[in-house]
């Protein structure tokens, strides 16, 4: 079979059977188009003609122009999926990468920003606009409830149960998960719900997203990366990210003594291990601490 018919009959199974979303689906796609293309520049174009050697060599391809580790594995991992569903399926006799080790990235802990940052952040003055009460609702929202930026812009109207304290999500995969809402973010979603969301909405176009930018239209992510960007620098923080405010709501949440297995559901990780990780950056405030107040640090 050629690759390239391969390829297509994975991200067929991906789609209708595994149920992928479309933004996965996309990355899987680039990811095994540019593997074909470098066995392609080695003339292979069956699956047969594939060994364990021609990916180890496309594994050292990537790392010698200068692909971040975290990318390489990103993108072996693409190549594994492929061949160990060709395998499965009876399509080839052997999985020529069954035995190609997985690359070791370097752990790297997120940025966090400190409480006196979050309250300044979220304590800034806003215009008392729909647009304004939108922002302040968005910042509120991913710290509050530590969502992904695409999760917030995925929220609809009948998914705030505000009245219950909760937020129905839908996550990676189309897994649905309830996110707890309190305090001045559920403050912040009902004004803007109340108030400015209305002034947003096109009467002739309904629309049922919670977020809505000028034209009544769901917004984007980029433009929550963007309204996150400019609260930021209002406030001297360069580059903030979206992902920041969720990686704080973890770790605050921790350091305030929440359950590691809790903070796992209110982030919709499927494995702990992932989570695991707001352990480090816990340690690493601990530290700080001790630094700060011991007399003999």
């Amino acid at each position: 079979m050629r690759l390239a018919d391969a390829i297509e009959d994975f991200l067929s199974y991906l789609r209708i059977e595994r149920g992928r979303a479309q933004l996965t689906l996309d990355s899987y796609t680039r990811e095994l188009s540019a593997y074909r293309a470098f066995l392609a520049e080695r003339g292979i174009d069956s699956i047969d003609d594939i060994s364990r050697a021609d990916i180890s060599a496309y594994e050292t391809d990537l790392v010698k122009r200068g692909f971040a580790p975290s990318t390489v594995k990103h993108r072996l991992s693409a190549v594994k999926g492929l061949h160990r569903f060709l395998a499965r399926e009876g399509i080839c006799d052997a999985n020529p990468a069954a035995n190609v080790p997985m690359p070791k990235s370097p752990q790297r802990l997120p940025d966090v920003l400190s409480i006196g940052q979050i309250n300044a952040l979220l304590g800034q003055a806003f215009p008392l606009t729909a647009a304004g009460l939108r922002d302040k609702a968005i910042l509120e929202v991913l710290y509050g409830s530590g969502l992904r930026v695409s999760e917030c812009c995925g929220l609809n109207r009948d998914d705030c149960l505000l009245d219950e304290g909760y937020l129905r999500i839908r996550g990676k995969g189309g897994k649905e998960r309830i996110a707890p809402i309190a305090g001045t973010a559920l403050g912040a979603l009902s004004d803007y719900l109340d108030e400015g969301r209305r002034e947003l909405a096109n009467p002739k176009r309904p629309n049922a997203a919670v977020f809505l930018n000028a034209r009544g239209g769901r917004l984007t992510r980029q433009s929550v990366h963007a309204i996150v960007t400019r609260a930021g620098l209002a406030i001297g923080i360069k580059d903030l990210h979206p992902h920041t405010l969720r990686h704080s709501f973890a770790t605050h949440l921790l350091e305030g003594g929440a359950d590691l297995r809790a903070i796992q559901e209110m982030l919709g990780h499927s494995d702990i291990s992932t989570t695991q990780i707001y352990t480090h950056v816990d340690r690493s405030h601990i530290r700080e601490e001790y630094l700060h107040a011991h007399p003999r640090a």
